[in-house]
């Protein structure tokens, strides 16, 4: 099963909490991510390695895949 960190963040996008799980897919890692989520929570990622696979709010998701590509050579 892969492993998968989930990452929690507060408003200001500072990381509040995270944990490593090991899920049968993407999808569990996800629905996962959203039943361990606490309402101070403002957003949150879920990484396999050093790909996200899945950001909410979207937007959040977005900045991180435009920034990844500026760093790309």
């Amino acid at each position: 099963m892969p492993a998968y960190e989930i990452c929690y963040l507060d408003g200001d996008g500072i990381l509040t909490y995270k944990f490593m799980a090991n899920c049968e897919n993407e999808s569990r890692a996800k629905v996962l991510a959203h039943a361990m989520k606490l309402p101070s929570c403002k957003c949150m990622e879920v990484w396999s390695g050093e790909v996200l696979v899945y950001a909410r709010p979207a937007s959040l998701a977005h900045e991180i895949a435009r920034e990844a590509a500026l760093r790309a050579p």
